[in-house]
């Protein structure tokens, strides 16, 4: 464990390298901040700090520059998150309650973070496994073909059509409609499944063919897993960071690439009051070594249907990247939950 003099050389150090990106030095450290100690002794702390694995010197006669240990300590002894200013708390809100649809809600979301933190941003879509119904519709398009529009209580909207083997009439469609929504309106997609399994039995023998077909393919719109979608934005920011990826930015883009890396970049995410934060080495996929992540839950309350977060370098303003991400979940949630 460091003792608080340390800390806070440590905290200087990195202040100073994020905001400069050049190595940093004793004497410039005694000079732009109130360390209240010499410059001897700041040399004296450093080379402790150095030997400990927190900061690293890049070349001979450089100052020093904080390792991925070094910043692991940083984000972990922050004893608060920089506030948003009361502007970007406006604008944020502002910006997303334009918000038309779902689709628009993602577009927007994924747009603002890149632009706040000014680094990669990934949204997940709300999972459809985690959301609720609010309303099923049965849509007569032709005398054997019905439109089923499953929509839920994050806004999403499932569409199927059915095909039938007989024909129905339009009272019929109007009673299968309400059979539908008695059992599901209101209750979680991952149960109905059980929630309607026994529909067939309890539905005239003449329905019971329709009924069928109609559970079967709601149990396919799940079965799908339309929730496995991610977008992204800002991919464009890594270039300003090019000096921290002195020997190639590709490995980085090539994961950006792919679904499943960005699934699992947000697949932690599970809790919408914690803030992850994953830095270098700490992330699993070997293109992702030079970056970190932070990525926080979004949802109604403590439960998280989805994850959001911005990748970046490791030298990364984290106190402020850390205040975005959770402000634009929690409005993000808010606006769901009131929609």
């Amino acid at each position: 464990m460091l003792d608080d003099r340390k800390l806070e050389v440590l905290r200087a150090i990195v202040r100073d390298f994020v905001s400069t990106n050049e190595p940093v030095g004793s004497k410039a450290l005694a000079e732009r901040y109130q360390l209240g100690v010499s410059p001897a002794t700041v040399r004296n702390d450093m080379a402790a700090l150095e030997d400990e694995g927190y900061i690293t010197q890049p070349h001979t006669s450089a100052g020093r520059i904080p390792t991925d240990r070094g910043y692991r300590l940083f984000v972990d002894k922050l004893s608060t998150v920089k506030p948003l200013s009361p502007a970007e708390r406006r604008a944020i809100q502002n910006f997303l309650e334009g918000a038309v649809d779902l689709d628009d809600v993602v577009r927007r979301t994924v747009r603002l973070l890149a632009q706040l933190t000014r680094q990669v941003a990934v949204v997940q879509y709300p999972s459809l496994s985690r959301s609720g119904v609010r309303h099923v519709e049965l849509v007569q398009i032709s005398p054997t073909r019905l439109l089923l529009v499953l929509i839920t209580d994050t806004g999403r909207v499932e569409q199927r059509v059915v095909e039938l083997a007989v024909v129905l009439a339009e009272d019929a469609v109007t009673d299968l409609r309400n059979t539908f929504n008695s059992r599901l309106m209101g209750r979680r997609l991952i149960d109905a499944p059980a929630t309607i399994a026994d529909l067939p039995e309890s539905t005239p023998p003449h329905l019971r063919p329709v009924v069928t077909t109609i559970i079967s393919v709601v149990l396919e719109t799940l079965v799908d897993k339309p929730e496995e979608r991610v977008v992204l934005a800002g991919t464009a920011n890594l270039t300003r960071s090019a000096l921290d990826f002195p020997h190639t930015i590709r490995p980085v883009l090539e994961a950006l690439e792919e679904q499943v890396v960005l699934l699992k970049l947000l697949g932690e995410a599970h809790d919408p009051t914690t803030v992850l934060v994953r830095i270098g080495a700490e992330n699993r996929h070997a293109g992702l070594r030079s970056t970190s992540v932070v990525s926080v839950g979004y949802g109604a309350g403590d439960t998280a249907l989805a994850g959001l977060g911005v990748l970046g370098p490791t030298r990364m303003d984290y106190p402020g990247t850390m205040a975005a991400v959770r402000a634009v979940a929690r409005y993000v949630g808010e606006l769901l939950a009131s929609a």
